[in-house]
């Protein structure tokens, strides 16, 4: 709206007038989407800026201009640029006194506006000019989009009422409309009631204050409601055919899902029927690939067989140089267990002189532990003794924080006993102080010039006495004072003391420790040599034991390879017994094969055949479904023509009850 403000005031200044303070304030507080310049006395320059405003304006919604004081120029400019105007729907004139010119630009405005909806032009006396107001009913009666029309207080006489009627009988969309407190009288009542048949949109029609009998108010009220019923009914059948509309789609559309659907599942049933063809066809090729497979194993199998004739031979050829190899391996096997038992000996010479030293050894470590262990035995002595001098010293701190704690007590003892003397010496001297005035009252009758140097005499005892009073209680503050800082000092200095104690005693540990980690550290060290030389020993023996077992196993691979012989030549008799027996039992089973082949082309045959039937059972399916879907859009058909048959049916009682009701028969007849 700012923008609407600085083109407001540009458009003034090109016209070379300057624009109104009351305006621009009211166009500075202007809410969103509404113009109020109400009771704004607006001139022809700022009614000629509006308007070009108006003109191209596309955010104002409603704009009141009542009781502005239009001039006849003013308000033509003004309804020029509404009339262009695509946004605004509420627009307010009250109490502009309008002229002949102002009504004939409303007229053109009501007949070139698409947007206005609810006009409001109380106050404004408009009846008083016939060719005008004619021609504003001329522009109402080309309207299609005013709904609600205010034409209180404008002084319409009979022949305006007439005017009204017959734009009232070309409008199709105002449905409200305010005559009150007019001069339209009987002849102008009678005309808006002869019009109403023909008009069906309005539904409230006020003539309050017109001078009309009652009985045409009745009748105008018979017609109102008669066009309220009518309003209703067209609004409940609009709402039912719109209802019927979507349940008429909506049944479309499930017919055309199921159809969809039925389309799919035939689309999928043949797919899988391809797709069981394509399975069949290659489950056959696979059979004949076996069966060629099968046929080059039995190939491969016979020239097996003469291959294990030829290595038969080959294999009695090999039984006879075996025989002169064992002969050999004989002479061999004597000089290797000779020579194996030299080595032997020589062996256990060695194994005998690295026990000794292992022992010798052993006997060496077993020293070193023992003296370990007696340094071990040590260090557990002095970290005891360590313990126990640590035990003393945590006692002899107890023991000073004790004499600590008694010395304290004892200095408070002794400032209570300063405190309680102070208290006995001003008690003394009170009661000095009392005798002396009671000797002074008696000798006061004596001498009047003696009692007053006694006074003053007095009077300096008790100043010296307050004196000493104040030294003795300064005196006794610093004591304590004293007292207290050399309690504080005392305790600083024990934790001190105590803390350089603990520390010193707590490197003693972690040293004692350190040594005591480093002591088991050379113990483990030599655990873990005792433990190597021991496993060395062990090793030794173990090898010992490889050897001889070696020495066994030679033997018993000489007596096994001799019984290797003669399984080996047992076995390849039976291996060829077998051959023979599984080439016999290859082609029992090529033969099986064959007849698994037939058999399976027999069942290939009866399931093309199935699939054959279950696709003509499919199209008989479809053919059905087909059918059914014809049956089901003849029904559909039939509803639709039934429901538009209710439609008419309707609409043709509408009528006729709207022929027959009694605002019928009260009009005049033409």
């Amino acid at each position: 709206m700012e923008e609407f403000r600085r083109s407001y005031s540009r458009l003034c200044k090109e016209s070379g007038a300057e624009p109104q303070e009351a305006v621009l304030q009211q166009l500075h507080q202007l809410p969103r989407g509404r113009l109020d310049l109400a009771t704004q006395s607006l001139t022809v320059d700022t009614c000629r800026a509006l308007g070009k405003l108006l003109h191209d304006e596309s955010l104002l919604k409603e704009l009141v201009l009542s009781d502005c004081m239009l001039s006849e120029e003013g308000s033509t400019l003004l309804f020029q640029g509404l009339c262009a105007n695509t946004t605004v729907q509420r627009l307010d004139l009250k109490g502009n006194n309008l002229r002949a010119a102002g009504a004939g630009a409303l007229g053109k405005l009501l007949r070139q506006n698409k947007s206005i909806q609810s006009l409001t032009l109380e106050w404004n006396n408009l009846g008083m000019w016939d060719n005008a107001f004619a021609t504003f009913c001329g522009g109402l009666a080309a309207n299609s989009t005013l709904r609600q029309l205010d034409l209180r207080n404008n002084q319409i006489s009979h022949k305006g009422a007439e005017e009204l009627a017959l734009a009232l009988k070309g409008n199709t969309t105002l449905q409200q409309l305010d005559l009150r407190w007019n001069n339209i009288g009987l002849l102008g009542g009678r005309a808006l009631v002869n019009c109403l048949p023909s008009n069906r949109t309005l539904w409230r029609l006020d003539l309050a204050g017109n001078n009309i009998p009652g009985d045409v108010l009745r009748a105008v009220e018979q017609a109102m409601d008669h066009n309220q019923d009518r309003l209703t009914a067209f609004r409940e059948n609009k709402a039912r055919t719109n209802i019927l509309s979507k349940e008429v789609q909506h049944l479309q559309e499930e017919k055309s899902k199921q159809f969809l659907d039925l389309m799919e599942t035939i689309d999928k049933q043949r797919e899988e029927m391809a797709r069981n063809s394509r399975a069949s066809a290659a489950r056959i090729g696979q059979l004949q690939e076996a069966l060629n497979e099968r046929q080059s194993i039995i190939n491969a199998l016979k020239a097996k067989l003469q291959m294990t004739e030829a290595a038969l031979a080959l294999s009695e050829q090999k039984a006879q140089d075996l025989g002169e190899l064992l002969t050999t391996a004989e002479q061999e096997r004597q000089s290797l267990s000779q020579r194996q038992e030299k080595e032997r000996k020589l062996e256990q010479q060695e194994a005998a002189d690295r026990e000794s030293k292992l022992l010798r050894d052993l006997s060496a470590a077993n020293e070193k532990n023992l003296l370990l262990r007696s340094q071990v035995d040590e260090l557990e002595r002095k970290v005891k003794s360590q313990q126990e001098q640590l035990f003393l010293t945590r006692q002899e701190l107890t023991n000073t924080s004790a004499e600590l704690k008694i010395r304290a007590i004892q200095a408070e003892e002794r400032l209570d006993a300063e405190k309680r003397r102070a208290k006995q010496n001003i008690e003394d001297l009170e009661k000095l102080h009392s005798k002396e005035v009671n000797h002074m009252t008696r000798h006061l009758e004596e001498s009047e010039r003696a009692m007053q140097e006694r006074i003053q005499r007095l009077e300096a005892m008790r100043l010296s006495l307050e004196e000493e009073l104040s030294r003795s209680k300064a005196a006794v503050l610093t004591e304590r004072g004293q007292a207290e800082e050399e309690l504080i000092k005392a305790r600083n200095q024990a934790r001190l003391e105590e803390q350089h104690r603990l520390a010193h005693l707590e490197e003693k540990i972690r040293l004692l420790a350190q040594a005591r980690d480093e002591a088991q550290g050379t113990c483990l060290q030599q655990k873990q040599m005792v433990a190597e030389s021991q496993a060395r020993a062990s090793q030794l023996n173990l090898q010992m034991e490889g050897q001889q077992r070696r020495l066994e196993e030679l033997q018993q691979e000489l007596s096994n390879k001799e019984q290797e012989k003669a399984a080996e030549v047992t076995r390849v008799r039976v291996e060829l017994q077998e051959q023979m027996g599984r080439l016999q039992a290859d082609l029992v089973a090529q033969e099986a094969l064959r007849e698994k082949v037939a058999a399976l082309e027999r069942q290939l045959k009866a399931v093309g055949s199935e699939h054959r039937e279950a696709l003509l059972d499919r199209e008989s399916e479809n053919a059905s479904l087909r059918e059914k879907l014809r049956l089901k859009e003849a029904e559909i058909a039939r509803i639709r023509d039934e429901e538009a048959q209710r439609a008419s049916f309707l609409q043709n009682a509408v009528l006729a009850y709207v022929q027959g009701s009694p605002l019928r028969a009260l009009s005049p007849p033409k």
